[in-house]
Formats: C-alpha cells, structure tokens, sequence
C-alpha cells in the first residue's frame, strides 16, 4: 500500500509542476486551473496524511513558477506568499478555527474579516520611489520575478507620479476585461488568426510582450489590493498627514486615496457567518462582472493580528482564498456500469470516487456510449477531470495519462447485460454509436417504463411512485399501463403498508389523469429519444388529435420543426406497430385530450422566439418558467445556438451563460424575466 500511495504522491507532483510551468511561466494552457486546483488539494491531503514524504521541493511547498530568462530578474524586497484555499464552507469554518486557536482565542470571540473579491488574473508587484513609478515585477516564485517595469507603465489604471513623495510597494492583479477580450477575438478572427482561449491567459501573455506597444494595444487593467512596504519619511505633507494603516479596510482605503485602482466589492465582517454570507451572494453573480474572478480572499482585519498570525512556509495564517464551486475537478475512475433504460438503450455510467463540483458530492458521470469511452480511452483506475454545470449529470472530459495505473487495460463492452430481457443480449443500433437490450420482455424494463408512465412529467400520478409501482407488480395487481386505470380501492388497501387514506389519495390521482395533455401522454409511452419538447412539438403539429398522429408518414414527421431523422424514425416506427396502436387505443379509451387554451398576444414579448432556460429560479421552478413562455406563445429549447433569441440565467447558471455570451444571444436574469412577465 505504502509504495501506492507513494507512486501516486509522485506522479501528482510531477504532472502538477509540468503544468505549473506552462500555466505560470510559458503562458501555455494545458488542463483548467480549476482541474489542477483539483490535483493540488489532492497532494496536500496526502501530503498531510503521509508526512512521511515530505518533499521540500513539492509543488505545494513554492509558490508559483521561475521566471522568465528572456526578462531581466528582480528580487522582491518583501516576499511574495499565495494563500492558502477553502472550497466549501467547512473549510471556512476550519480557518476560522485554526485563527481563533493560534491567538489562544475563544470561538465566540469575534474577529473582524474582511472580504474582497479574487481577481483572476496575473499579480504584480509595483515599487515606487520618492512617489514615481519605478519598478514593476511578476510575483514568479515569490522571491525573484520578472522585470515587467515598461508593460506596466503602459496600463492606464497605473499612475506614474504619486501625489506623495513616498516610497511604497504595492500589490495588484492584472487582467483583461471581457469586453476587451472579445473584442480582442473579434480582431483575430477577422485577421483568420487562432483565437485567444481566455482573459487570464491574454493579460499573462500581453505583460510579458517585450514590444510595449504590443502590451498598449491590448487595453489591459489593473485592480492594487494590498502595500507590502510603506516609507513616508519623503512625504511632502502637501495636502494631509498620511499615516501607517492599521487594519487592511484601512489600507484599501489609503491606496484609493493615493489614486491606485482598487475593487470597491469589498466588505467588513464580525465574524465567519457574515464571511459566509458575501461569498453565498457573490458565488451565484460573480459571473455577471467584466473581469475573471473565482472567489473571496478572506483576511483577519487588524493588522496587529495579522503580524500575531504570521505565516506557515507557504502562506499566511490571517488570510485564505475562498473559493467558489468550481466547474471541473479531478477524482478517480473506480468502475464503469452499464445501465439500462426503459427504451432499452444501454448507457455506460462511471462510478467515481466521490468528490465535490458546484457545491455537491458527485460519484457518478456519464459516458455516453462506446465511441466516447475509445475517444477518452478511459479506463479502470484512471485519473480524469470531470466538468458539471448547474443540475446537469457531470461529464468525464480528459484522462490524465500521466496518472494511470500501469496494469491497466482498455475497457470493452459485454455482450450481455443484466437488465435486458431474454438472454440478456445487447447489439449496437445500427447507424449509431449507442446499444440496446435485443430482447425487450424484462421486468426491470417494464418497470421503469411504468415508473416513467406515472412520472411528474408524464401522467403525473401523485402517490404512484416506485415502491408503490414494485408493491403493485409483485402482488400482480399491474402488469402494464392500462391496469393502472382498472385498480380499485380495494386492490389497495388491503396490501402491506397501505391503508384506507392512501389508497383513496392514489385513486384520486389516477382519476385526475384520466383527463390530460397529448403531449404528456405521447412523453410517457417512451418511444425512443423522444422528450418532454418533442413530444410537445409533435402534438402541437398534429393539433393535439391522436387521429392526425396515427396517419403522419415519415415524411411528416421529418418536417416538424426541431425533429431530426432519427427521432422522426422512431415515431414513424412506433405507429406503425400494430400491438403500439392497439394499446394506444385502450389508453384513450381511459384517458381524454385536454385541448390547450394558450392566450397569446399580439405584440407578446416571448411570442414565437427561442428560449433557454438555465441556472435555478427563486419565484419559478424551470418547469413552471417554461409553461409559462409557452403561453406567451415562445419554445423552449434545450441548447444554445446562434438561432436562439433569449437565455434565462438563474443562479449557478453554468456553460449554458457562457456560450449565450459569447454568441451575443440575449440574456435575461430572473429580474428581468418576472418584469417582462
């Protein structure tokens, strides 16, 4: 075990400074930083774990990079630290912990923090003398930077003479807004030059340009967050007595009295609750501001205490960078299951050692099909970055080969698979990369199918759920959809952990139902691939009439708006079934069309635009949102292209955001959503 986990130790430190080195020193993206974020917090948990094999020269023992030979080198005056990172509020409340007990503290003492946002960008170091510019160098490893005095002086946030004649070095971030950047792409792709991949990596390029008038066409910007050295005996007194800050509030102020840029989003707290709350509201807007950010930095705010905390030998005590839920994360590949679906689509799933994205514990992601996994050519005990956005199942987007366990071996597909009915054979559908079950007389099939049938979405029969579905089947009270609509009270009550109100709440819903939309019940008879939207589309192509539905041809079908050749096929295919028609025809004889009385107006804002819906509503759920888009006479879709008209972003809006940003689609937030409607 022991020689594992070393080999495991030092593989991540390896795989880490190779892509510290392109990230921080060449400028050349490789895995996000939120991925080795990842990687890092791995190390150090093992790092902690094993201190057995502690390595001074371990990624997690350095700051950052070395500098740049093609850059004359500078050596700090003050040393340059990086903070340390919590991920969740637990790590918050540890820091908070670990502060209280180093000053021999009480925890219901309070101690003052201050709050300001994390800039994603590149920090630099500016030293000025007698109150001009003189300096400007990269944090590199914290020791000796690089000399970046002449792209700095072309940063318009940057003054050149201060209005005091004193010595100070200041600390900031350099970055590119979101709009410049853009404008940047637009530039390149007009040139038919390779786009830029993002803000963080252009500011980080741009100040390391030795032609400064490369660095002053790329509109760069600058935030100052902190004074790493303050000498007024120069100061000339001219307007007011400048004093030494004695709390980083203070010194926040001070710089933006000495005419340096500084992000006003920055808050005062008395103690971790109030810490908490500013990183839970800037967590869910955060993405809303022109530049790149990722989190709070969190700092005790009196600087006597700050000197009382001190540092470890890497980071400071009085001081933590918060981070938000992060987007991608790495974790171990530990098994991959083959699930079936109540249309008999095979889907492999990867089970994962567990592991936080977005504020949640995620253990499992899918994989798709067969192609996807020879495409990644993932495998048992692999390391991968998996990706999530907002309520969306996480997807494995990379394998770190660097990682992999030497004994591994490719994975292939079984022939069988438990779940399908006969044999339990399963063969590729023709024309596509996914499998399905060749016999389709299973029960769990036919389980899943009556637990989809009765679903919210489908018939929405409330007190039907799957323990009552399984309780029903194994007492052969229903084999199949239409012995829902025949079940009695009495069949009921009788049956273990049923009672007399029960059993009356359930036959109330299945009465309820028995009036309902076309497009529920189209949804709920689970013809392959189609969903809530398309059988929304279909039942509004054919008037909402099962009668029209029955005599489409392919052709027909093919011509409803959204419906691709494949899903066209498979509803063709399914009426075109004589044992289909014929339960359809049963079905109905239980079960009315509600004709929808959609009120649209004329000059109806959403009136025949695209719409997506993305994040999480406060006043809605996504659903209701939706339906009520549909009767302002708008569509709903599930993606965003350049034909989509709106995106609606709740909170934790995830990819979704971003790509409606850089197409130019419009977005709306909740705000502006429930004043349109």
């Amino acid at each position: 075990m022991s020689k594992k986990i070393f080999d495991r130790i030092q593989r991540l430190r390896d795989l880490i400074d190779k892509e510290r080195y392109q990230y921080h020193v060449l400028d050349i993206e490789g895995i996000s930083s939120e991925a080795l974020d990842s990687l890092k917090k791995e190390l150090v948990d093992l790092e902690e774990r094993y201190p057995e094999y502690y390595d001074a020269n371990s990624p997690t023992q350095r700051v950052a990079g070395k500098a740049l030979e093609k850059f004359a080198k500078i050596e700090h005056k003050v040393r340059q630290w990086s903070f340390g990172d919590a991920f969740d509020i637990k790590d918050i409340k540890d820091f908070n912990e670990r502060v209280n007990r180093f000053l021999k503290r009480d925890l219901q003492q309070e101690i003052e923090y201050i709050c300001e946002l994390k800039i994603d960008g590149l920090k630099v170091v500016i030293e000025y003398q007698n109150g001009l510019l003189y300096k400007a160098a990269t944090r590199g490893d914290g020791i000796v930077g690089e000399d970046v005095t002449h792209n700095i002086r072309t940063i318009s946030s940057i003054p050149l003479k201060l209005e005091y004649n004193i010595d100070i070095i200041v600390e900031g971030e350099v970055l590119i807004t979101k709009t410049n950047f853009e404008a940047l792409n637009k530039i390149q792709k007009k040139n038919d030059l390779p786009l830029y991949a993002n803000p963080r990596n252009i500011a980080a390029g741009s100040i390391r340009q030795l032609d400064p008038n490369i660095t002053a066409s790329r509109n760069l910007d600058m935030f100052i967050y902190d004074i790493a050295l303050l000498d007024l005996k120069n100061e000339n007194n001219k307007i007011k007595k400048l004093k030494n800050p004695k709390s980083q509030e203070e010194e926040l102020n001070l710089l933006k009295d000495l005419g340096f840029k500084v992000n006003t989003h920055f808050k005062k707290f008395n103690n971790i609750e109030g810490v908490i709350k500013f990183w839970q509201h800037w967590k869910n807007i955060y993405k809303k501001e022109d530049y790149l950010i990722d989190g709070v930095v969190v700092k005790v705010n009196d600087h006597k205490l700050q000197e009382q905390l001190g540092y470890t030998g890497k980071s400071p005590r009085f001081g933590i960078a918060f981070k938000f839920p992060t987007e991608q994360v790495t974790t171990i590949l530990e098994d991959i299951k083959l699930q079936v679906g109540r249309t008999g689509v095979v889907t492999p799933v990867a089970i994962l050692k567990p592991v936080s994205v977005l504020g949640t514990i995620v253990s499992r992601a899918t994989l798709h099909n067969e192609d996807e996994i020879k495409r990644l050519d993932i495998r048992l005990g692999d390391t991968v970055i998996i990706q999530k956005s907002g309520d969306v199942i996480p997807d494995i987007i990379q394998v770190l080969i660097e990682l992999r366990p030497k004994d591994s071996k490719p994975f292939k597909f079984p022939k069988k698979v438990e779940g399908c009915g006969g044999d339990g054979s399963i063969e590729r559908i023709e024309g596509q990369a996914a499998y399905k079950c060749v016999f389709m007389d299973s029960e769990e099939l036919n389980k899943r199918k009556l637990y989809h049938f009765v679903s919210k979405k489908c018939l929405d029969i409330d007190g039907l759920g799957p323990k009552q579905i399984d309780l029903f089947m194994e007492y052969d009270l229903i084999t199949d959809y239409i012995d829902i609509f025949t079940l009695t009270k009495g069949d009921i009550e009788i049956l273990p952990r049923m009672g007399d109100k029960s059993a009356d709440n359930i036959i109330k819903s299945i009465d309820q139902a028995k009036s309902t939309d076309m497009y529920r019940l189209l949804f709920a008879l689970s013809i392959p691939q189609v969903g809530e939207e398309t059988a929304r589309d279909v039942a509004k192509d054919c008037d909402y009439d099962f009668k029209k539905l029955k005599k489409m041809s392919l052709a027909n079908f093919e011509n409803i708006y959204g419906i691709g050749e494949v899903v066209a096929q498979n509803l063709y295919d399914w009426f075109q079934d004589e044992n289909n028609l014929i339960l359809l025809d049963k079905l109905l004889g239980f079960i009315s069309i509600k004709k929808p009385k959609a009120v649209v107006s004329v000059n109806s804002f959403f009136k025949d635009k695209s719409v997506v819906l993305t994040g999480t509503l406060t006043k809605y759920s996504r659903d209701e949102a939706g339906e009520i888009i549909r009767k302002m006479g708008g569509n709903i879709v599930s993606s965003v292209s350049k034909n989509t008209d709106f995106v609606i972003a709740g909170q934790s809006a995830g990819t979704k955001l971003d790509k409606a940003e850089s197409l130019g689609v419009r977005v709306l937030s909740e705000e502006e959503f429930l004043k349109v409607i």
